[in-house]
């Protein structure tokens, strides 16, 4: 018995350990936001090409670890962020500015080397990442894959190569639909069978689907030399 509470005893104390896995596959980092907030965030991998996840309302940044890890074996560098309020990320003078921690994420991978980045959110993160590319510099953001976004009173105004992915049967489906004809070109619309609602879809039928399409439309961007 005692020996069992000494096990489980190392087990917690390496759960509560940030940035730790078995295999070290990450590690925590924080930055700041242009309007004063700061941000704790997953770095894995490295490479050229950056890759920001930003979390939908009922997740946080270790749910996107199985793709995260996947991303990073294919050569991308991963960042997976809490948004302010999540976690030990804090806001801001605006509170619900999430767009600024998908900006200070994107500015945080360019100063450690990716030259080339796309932004992958879902729901409330797929808004803040659109919100993102409203707000951005040219050439900021290469790339956008939005998974169910919630929907921006601009989208016409979307920089950047955009993929937005929803399920055929969920309620925002027609929301969606309308943001991606709002949208300007270069885009892509891909329905998935079903109802799961974004970052959901990982741990539906779909899931697999997802993910490959996600590889897929990352590929073009790695494809692409830097635009600077």
């Amino acid at each position: 018995m005692k020996l069992a509470h000494v096990l489980l005893s190392v087990a917690l104390f390496a759960v509560a350990i940030p940035g730790t896995r078995a295999n070290d596959s990450f590690r925590e980092v924080y930055f700041n936001t242009a309007d004063g907030g700061i941000v704790y965030a997953n770095l894995y991998g490295s490479g050229e090409i950056g890759v920001v996840l930003a979390h939908g309302a009922v997740f946080n940044k270790e749910s996107w670890d199985p793709l995260a890890r996947k991303l990073a074996e294919k050569g991308y560098m991963v960042l997976a962020i809490d948004f302010r309020g999540y976690g030990k990320s804090k806001p801001g003078k605006e509170a619900r500015a999430l767009y600024e921690d998908v900006l200070a994420a994107v500015r945080y991978l360019r100063k450690i080397g990716a030259k080339r980045i796309a932004v992958i959110g879902g729901s409330m993160g797929g808004r803040a990442a659109a919100m993102a590319a409203v707000n951005a510099k040219e050439g900021e953001i290469d790339q956008l894959i939005l998974l169910s976004p919630a929907p921006i009173a601009t989208p016409e105004k979307i920089k950047g190569d955009k993929l937005f992915i929803v399920s055929k049967d969920e309620q925002i489906m027609p929301l969606v639909k309308e943001q991606f004809e709002k949208a300007p070109e270069p885009k892509k619309l891909i329905v998935l069978e079903g109802s799961a609602h974004a970052q959901h879809i990982f741990k539906s039928p779909q899931g697999e689907r997802l993910t490959h399409e996600i590889l897929n439309y990352l590929g073009k961007l790695a494809e692409k030399k830097p635009a600077r």
